[in-house]
């Protein structure tokens, strides 16, 4: 069985999504268990404020 290239993780992203997990109070967990122990809503709501994040800093920075 072939194995499926990583994907390139980027460190700001990684970062974000640290930071993220942690205002949530999800930190600890991630740190305990891994990204693999959050559950399908708790994934969801880190990736959906990653992507308002990423969203805001874009057009902060088209603004300038």
């Amino acid at each position: 069985m072939e194995k499926k290239p990583q994907k390139k993780i980027n460190e700001a992203d990684e970062k974000l999504k640290l930071e993220i997990a942690e205002e949530l109070g999800l930190l600890d967990k991630v740190k305990q268990m891994g990204w693999k122990s959050l559950t399908a809503k708790e994934t969801g709501r880190i990736g959906g404020l990653m992507t308002r994040r990423k969203r805001l800093i874009k057009e902060k920075s088209q603004q300038m």
